[in-house]
C-alpha cells in the first residue's frame, strides 16, 4: 500500500488474475481496513495476514455467488423422514379431515358448512410443519378469525365483486403483518365469506363459525400428532 493525499490506495486480488484497485479514504486503520475487506467480500489468505506483492494486499474470495436456479432445488433435510415422521402427520390429517366432513354433513340441514380447502392447508402445516411460525397457535387463531371478521367488512362495504376481494386480502395480508399472526391459508377465508351465500346469514358470527371452531378441532388434533411423533418412534 503506498500513502496519497486522497487517502490509501491498495490492491486486491480476488481469486487468481483479477486485480481491484482500493480507495480507502484516511484516517484508516488496520482494523478499519480489515473491517473493509470483509464488508467487501473478499477474505485475506489463510493466516488472515494477508500476502505482499509489491505494494499490494492479496486477497481471495470464498464467496460463492448463489445460482438462479438454488431456489427451485428441494431444502436438504438434515436427516432421512422416518417411517413415523409420515405416518402420523397424515394420520393426523386424515383424522382432522374426517372429523369435519362429518360435522359437515350434520350441519347441511341447517345451511352451514366447516370442512373446505383452506383447512386442508392448516392441516399441512399444522401436522407436517408443527414448529414452524406459521404453525403457532397465536398465528392460527389471530389470523383465522381476523382475516374471516375482514371478509365480512368487506362485503358489508363494497358488496360482491372483485372490490371486495382485491381489498380484502390486502387488508388481510396488513393486518397479519402488523399482529405478527402471519398464517397463509388464512387469506382465503375473506374470499370463502365473500363468495358464499351460505354464508353470508352468519355475519360476524363466521369469524367464529367455521373460523375459530375449526381452528380449535385442528390444533387438538395437533396435539395428538406431536405426542404420537414424540413417543411412538419406528
Amino acid at each position: 500500500m503506498s500513502q496519497m493525499s486522497s487517502g490509501i490506495v491498495g490492491v486486491g486480488y480476488i481469486g487468481t488474475n483479477y486485480m481491484v484497485p482500493l480507495l480507502l479514504p484516511p484516517p484508516f486503520s488496520s482494523l478499519c481496513f480489515n473491517t473493509f475487506i470483509k464488508h467487501k467480500g473478499l477474505v485475506l489468505d489463510s493466516n488472515h495476514k494477508g500476502r505482499r506483492r509489491g505494494h499490494g494486499i492479496v486477497a481471495s474470495s470464498n464467496v460463492a455467488s448463489p445460482s438462479i436456479w438454488d431456489d427451485w432445488k428441494p431444502v436438504k433435510a438434515p436427516s432421512t423422514p422416518s417411517l413415523s415422521d409420515i405416518l402420523w402427520p397424515s394420520a393426523g390429517a386424515f383424522a382432522a379431515m374426517a372429523i369435519l366432513g362429518k360435522m359437515d354433513q350434520l350441519l347441511a340441514p341447517k345451511g352451514l358448512s366447516i370442512a373446505f380447502a383452506p383447512f386442508g392447508a392448516v392441516s399441512t402445516i399444522l401436522f407436517a410443519t408443527p414448529t414452524a411460525p406459521t404453525a403457532r397457535k397465536y398465528n392460527v387463531f389471530m389470523a383465522q378469525i381476523g382475516c374471516a371478521a375482514i371478509g365480512v367488512l368487506a362485503l358489508t362495504i363494497f358488496g360482491p365483486g372483485w372490490l371486495a376481494r382485491s381489498a380484502s386480502i390486502a387488508a388481510s395480508v396488513a393486518y397479519m403483518i402488523i399482529t405478527n399472526s402471519v398464517h397463509p391459508p388464512a387469506a382465503s377465508m375473506p374470499l370463502l365469506f365473500i363468495d358464499g351465500p351460505k354464508f353470508h346469514h352468519l355475519n360476524f358470527w363466521y369469524a367464529l363459525f367455521p373460523g375459530a371452531a375449526a381452528c380449535t378441532l385442528l390444533t387438538m388434533v395437533q396435539e395428538v400428532v406431536v405426542y404420537l411423533k414424540k413417543n411412538f418412534k419406528f
